[in-house]
């Protein structure tokens, strides 16, 4: 009896784990509890005593399980913008131009939260993949207390979500509000904006852009949520949802006909995002004349391509990069040539049957959310982009007036997390990569041991697709005269470290206060982080009282963001040379 109980036991603990992962509804664990009850008497009573009975009771089991694993599923619901389990303390109703709007405090009442405005039209049906249009006016009062879907994109089962927080993020919370999935709708335009609490005039605006590689990602997530930084530093943040894969970056023909552009409807919806700050942040306390845009990895090569865009003249004052750039001669990620997307968007209507730009209108949302990892690069349409950034720099053509900007120690974690080198495969890696410019990254960076293979292979990867593009930048403004603050994020802690995207938590002043995976040295960092954001925002230089100085960057030199901050040497500047080299840069404009 002793082995049944044990082997029921640990089924048991396994059911229960996977109900909780997958986020099914309590009733779920009711449900499980009753049946494996009633499962223990019969075994104890009648099944143990044949054992042909005893397995098909196992199997019952089981299959009880499965169904109250399917009938139990996680609904899909609105995320609240509030403290899950409480009532919501409303803000006073704020008017803007499309009608009034009513938001929640939040952060012990330091901070406002307005969630889900519409910035535009919903982008459905003879709106799909045309530039994005003014929102309907409301009625009444709306209010913006729960987050809007985040736009239409591939998604996981919860299980998985779960799980990759657990491994990567190694942070998950058992919680009795989360039961649910989040919505994804391809009705995502919508923003929201954190602000001081209380009334407010003239404050720093960030907008911010996600990443996600132009396929994934929403605008509430909390690394980059706004309520850290506004509550501390006294700036208005926005967040805004845009179209991402097929939804926001296809390009053909078709398309190019109807209205001289095509491909860039994802930049379009930031663009009109941009404009929504101008014509109504005045009203949550944002000066329309002090915008700073913001973006991380795919986002920031968003904030990147509209440094270069006439449409996005005026929008913003500064830029801030994260983790990502398309200002280099030849951008590694989230850019394309022309008449490569009209090729991959030959090829998309080729395999979803459509013979023309109607039928590809009338296909259902869940056709074409496959297609985000075909279809997620910003290409150079003549209307959003005339020409590639790198063009409109060498030619002094940029709508920023300063930019701070910069890249994490371990950018390439993620990314080759199941792709490691060692001796044996090293020479390979590097040779399947850089072809005749091998020689010289293998006399660079010569390996001796399999540890040394594997951490110089991930240099070389984040080199590549992360650290040089912001070299890149560093030079372009340089020779545009526009003042540029570069850093380098390598703080190590118990979450994601250094690695992509590890930043961002600290920026936005959302680590923990309480966490045993940050210290007293990561809040005070964040602290630092923070205010350096906060006085670019106002005037286009980090620096200020009881910081560290932060020197403008001459390519050479960068800030060190770890323990202690300070001014350090680019330690890749040959390897960057192997790169121009590749790449073709010019040495002057």
């Amino acid at each position: 009896m002793i082995g049944f109980w044990i082997v029921f036991s640990v089924l048991l603990l396994l059911m229960l784990a996977v109900l909780e992962l997958n986020k099914n509804i309590l009733l779920g664990f009711a449900l499980l509890a009753l049946v494996a009850a009633a499962f223990a008497v019969l075994f104890l009573k009648a099944l143990r005593k044949k054992w042909y009975f005893a397995a098909l009771g196992w199997i019952g089991f089981l299959g009880c399980f499965v169904g109250i694993l399917f009938l139990t599923w996680p609904p899909t619901k609105p995320v609240p913008a509030y403290e899950p389990g409480t009532e919501p303390v409303r803000t006073a109703v704020v008017s803007v131009r499309d009608g009034d709007v009513r938001g929640v405090v939040i952060g012990d009442c330091a901070v406002e939260l307005y969630a889900g405005i519409p910035y535009a039209a919903p982008p459905v049906g003879e709106l799909r993949w045309k530039a994005p249009q003014d929102p309907a006016p409301w009625d009444g009062v709306l209010e913006a207390d729960h987050f809007a879907p985040m736009a239409a994109q591939p998604t996981n089962l919860p299980i998985y979500d779960s799980l990759a927080q657990i491994i990567g993020y190694h942070d998950y919370r058992i919680s009795l509000y989360d039961n649910y999935v989040e919505p994804v709708s391809e009705d995502a335009l919508y923003l929201n904006v954190w602000k001081p609490a209380g009334t407010q005039e003239n404050l720093p605006v960030i907008v911010y852009i996600h990443g996600g590689s132009l396929q994934t990602g929403q605008p509430w997530y909390g690394d980059y949520a706004g309520k850290g930084i506004a509550a501390v530093e006294n700036v208005v943040v926005v967040n805004l949802g845009y179209r991402l894969g097929a939804f926001g970056f296809l390009a053909t023909e078709e398309l190019a006909a109807e209205a001289g552009t095509a491909g860039n409807y994802g930049l379009l919806d930031q663009i009109k995002a941009l404009e929504w700050v101008r014509d109504n942040i005045a009203a949550f306390g944002g000066d329309p004349e002090q915008v700073t845009l913001a973006g991380e990895s795919a986002g920031s090569a968003c904030v990147s391509a509209l440094c270069t865009s006439p449409l996005a003249k005026g929008l913003f004052r500064y830029a801030l990069l994260e983790s990502s750039t398309v200002v280099s001669v030849e951008p590694p990620h989230s850019y394309r040539p022309l008449d490569e997307a009209m090729e991959s968007g030959a090829k998309l209507m080729e395999r979803l049957g459509a013979g023309s730009l109607a039928e590809l209108r009338a296909l259902d949302a869940s056709a074409l959310i496959p297609e985000a990892y075909t279809q997620h690069h910003i290409t150079i349409d003549g209307t959003v982009l005339t020409e590639s950034p790198y063009a409109s720099y060498r030619k002094g053509e940029h709508n920023e007036q300063a930019i701070l900007h910069g890249y994490n120690s371990e950018e390439s974690g993620p990314f080759i997390l199941f792709d490691h080198a060692n001796l044996q495969n090293y020479e390979q890696k590097v040779r399947a990569y850089f072809a005749e410019y091998a020689d010289d990254v293998l006399t660079l960076y010569a390996p001796t041991t399999d540890g040394e293979a594997d951490r110089y292979w991930a240099m070389i990867y984040g080199a590549v697709f992360f650290n040089y593009p912001h070299y890149c930048l560093n030079r372009l403004a340089a020779d545009c005269g526009i003042p540029v603050y570069e850093y380098r994020f390598q703080k190590s802690n118990g979450r994601l470290g250094a690695w992509h995207s590890g930043e961002l938590i600290y920026l936005y002043g959302n680590v923990p206060a309480q966490s045993a995976l940050f210290d007293e040295t990561d809040r005070a960092l964040s602290r630092t982080m923070m205010a350096y954001c906060k006085n670019f925002a106002v005037s286009g230089d980090p620096n200020g009282d009881g910081l560290p100085l932060w020197e403008q960057s001459d390519g050479s030199r960068l800030l060190k963001l770890d323990s202690e901050t300070g001014m350090a040497d680019d330690e890749m500047l040959a390897f960057y040379a192997i790169l121009d080299r590749m790449q073709g840069w010019e040495d002057e404009p």
